[in-house]
């Protein structure tokens, strides 16, 4: 059975401290995934370096700060980035080497589902083609700040889109640390993790390099998303021939995160990372238990407080007493309706509050995301 790998390159690993692309790595890169490629795996690569690229093209002397600039950067840049994965892939193996195409997404391209249906249509036909798709975030026409955490969360919803076999990050450390190992030599490696706690999370340190915008934290955040879809997760180093298949194999330089989960029907999905939740509401434990431990639907008398204006067939968070989020769920009532129902039991909600149904998120359209 055919393998899907996505495998996620940031800035500081294409480009130099001082901007512009570095050719002797990238080629490097490209013949890491053509071999996987070319050992019958279906290769998806999410890479990032488009305005680090660009900026020192275009004019600027150091990595631009503000929008329209970041933007022109990336303009640049994503024309010279794909033109070297072109030229690096094509020089692999005979015949012209492996074929690639480019796909350039936003955020808004997740939150809409006819949009990502469309984009997963299209990478399912280039895989049944034999191309490896190189997919980036669409910088140039971002309304919001040109930061998708570096791509991490970026290649954790394309794993989780495609219904990828791994997730592979690849990063200038050698996995994840109880310490910054550059500052303390007696910090030791996480080999593998099994579920996300405060702890790790805490192990996690700032920003990357100056050409970058990721750090270890938003890698760790990646992992999660990607793990509760389905997706386990490789964060580590690739530094010479070899080492990327060794990664997939299990047997890499980093930190492994493993996941139960089974992957998530599209639908879930979208409901879960893609979707913009328009309001919020606050349960008691009976109900969070209820929802998390006994698969139930969410009724109006666990409800503590609502927070915003929503209407029925919007999607809300819904968190616990401390704040915490446990899912997202399409409701169906209105947020005034939900107020006027919370607390209360189905009964009075049927002489009190005129309603369609009783469950304010039914199970079937909800989606966990607490650990």
């Amino acid at each position: 059975m055919t393998e899907t790998i996505v495998v996620k390159i940031g800035s500081s690993s294409l480009t130099s401290e001082e901007g512009g692309l570095n050719r002797e790595r990238i080629a490097f890169f490209a013949h890491e995934l053509a071999a996987l490629h070319e050992a019958g795996h279906q290769v998806l690569l999410v890479t990032s370096g488009a305005v680090a690229a660009g900026f020192r093209k275009i004019g600027y002397a150091s990595r631009p700060k503000i929008i329209h600039e970041k933007q022109a950067a990336a303009a640049v840049g994503q024309a010279l980035l794909m033109q070297a994965y072109q030229e690096a892939f094509g020089s692999y193996g005979a015949d012209g080497g492996v074929g690639v195409a480019q796909i350039l997404l936003t955020r808004a391209d997740f939150s809409n589902r006819k949009r990502i249906q469309n984009a997963q249509m299209t990478i399912e036909e280039l895989l049944k083609q034999g191309i490896v798709p190189i997919i980036n975030e669409n910088d140039t026409v971002a309304t919001e700040e040109l930061k998708f955490s570096e791509n991490d969360t970026l290649s954790a919803l394309v794993g989780n889109l495609v219904k990828a076999k791994q997730l592979v990050i690849i990063t200038d450390m050698d996995g994840l640390y109880t310490e910054d190992p550059r500052k303390n030599p007696a910090a030791k490696r996480i080999d593998r993790v099994g579920q996300i706690s405060d702890d790790i999370l805490s192990f996690a340190g700032g920003a990357g390099s100056s050409v970058g915008t990721g750090g270890m934290r938003s890698k760790i955040d990646a992992a999660r998303i990607a793990m509760r879809g389905g997706v386990p997760t490789f964060i580590g180093r690739v530094v010479e021939p070899g080492d990327l298949q060794l990664a997939v194999s299990g047997q890499g330089r980093g930190t492994y995160f493993d996941t139960s989960l089974h992957n998530l029907p599209m639908k879930k999905q979208w409901l879960g990372f893609h979707s913009m939740p328009q309001g919020r509401i606050i349960v008691d434990d009976g109900a969070e238990r209820a929802l998390l431990e006994g698969h139930k639907s969410l009724l109006p008398a666990g409800i503590r407080r609502i927070e915003g204006e929503f209407h029925a067939g919007d999607v809300v968070e819904v968190c616990n007493l401390s704040g915490q989020t446990l899912g997202r769920g399409v409701v169906n009532y209105d947020a005034w309706q939900a107020q006027a129902a919370a607390g209360l039991s189905s009964e009075e909600v049927r002489r009190r509050v005129e309603v369609v149904r009783m469950e304010v998120i039914h199970r079937d359209e909800w989606v966990t995301l607490k650990n």
